[in-house]
C-alpha cells in the first residue's frame, strides 16, 4: 500500500527557480511530499508557468494595495480549503503577519541566501562581499514572526572568491539552494524535525 504524500504549498513572487527544484525532488516515488498548490501574490510571477507545466494547481492572490492582515487571511483560508499541511516560501517577497506565522509555525519553512544569523534581509550578496567575509551560503529555516530569524534546519557554505561579484556569488549560492531546500522539505514531511527553542534536532 502506497503511503499518502503530505500536501505542500509553495508561495512565490518571481522566477520560481527553487520551486522547480522542489517539484523535481518530490517526483521521486519515495518522497513523502507532493506540491499540491503554487500560490503567488503577483500575476507576472514566472513560477506560475513552471507549476502549470508540471500539472500543479496554481492560485493568485494579488497583494498590491491590500492590508497585510486581509491578504494573509485570504491566503490562510485558501490553504486550509486545499488541505495544505506544509508551506515552503520560495522567493515570496511579502512580509507575513505574526498571526499567520504563528498559525503555521513548525509547518512553514523558508530559504535565505546567507549563513544566518548573518546577513538577514535583502541585498545579501553585495553586503557579504563588502564585509570581506570569506564564506557565504544559504540557510533553510522555520519561519518565525521576526524576519529571517526562525530556527535553522540546514545550511550549506560556499567560498567567496576575491573577484566575486554580487551576480557570481548569487549564482554559486543558488546552486546550493537547489540542493538544500529539497533535503529540508523531505526531513520536514518525514516528521524528523524537532524544534527545541532556537535549535532544530533531526531525528534518525
Amino acid at each position: 500500500m502506497t503511503a499518502v504524500k503530505r500536501a505542500v504549498a509553495v508561495l512565490i513572487s518571481g522566477r520560481g527557480t527553487n520551486l522547480r527544484a522542489l517539484i523535481e525532488s518530490t517526483l521521486a516515488a519515495d518522497h513523502p511530499a507532493r506540491i499540491a498548490l503554487v500560490l503567488s501574490n503577483k500575476a507576472e510571477a514566472e513560477g506560475l508557468e513552471i507549476a502549470k507545466a508540471a500539472g500543479i494547481e496554481t492560485a493568485l492572490i494579488e497583494s498590491r494595495g491590500k492590508e497585510r492582515a486581509v491578504f494573509d487571511a485570504e491566503m490562510d483560508a485558501l490553504l486550509k480549503a486545499k488541505g495544505i499541511e506544509y508551506i515552503c516560501l520560495a522567493g515570496f517577497m511579502r512580509l507575513l503577519t505574526t498571526e499567520f506565522v504563528q498559525a503555521w509555525y513548525g509547518r512553514m519553512i523558508n530559504i535565505h541566501p546567507s549563513l544566518l544569523p548573518a546577513f538577514r534581509g535583502t541585498d545579501v550578496h553585495a553586503r557579504v562581499i563588502e564585509s570581506g567575509a570569506r564564506f557565504s551560503g544559504c540557510t533553510v529555516h522555520f519561519v518565525s514572526p521576526e524576519v529571517d530569524a526562525g530556527p535553522i534546519i540546514l545550511q550549506a557554505a560556499v567560498p567567496v572568491p576575491q573577484d566575486a561579484t554580487a551576480e557570481s556569488l548569487a549564482a554559486a549560492v543558488l546552486e546550493q539552494e537547489h540542493a538544500l531546500y529539497p533535503q529540508a522539505l523531505r526531513l520536514l514531511t518525514e516528521g524528523r524535525l524537532v524544534i527545541e527553542g532556537q535549535r532544530v534536532r533531526v531525528k534518525n
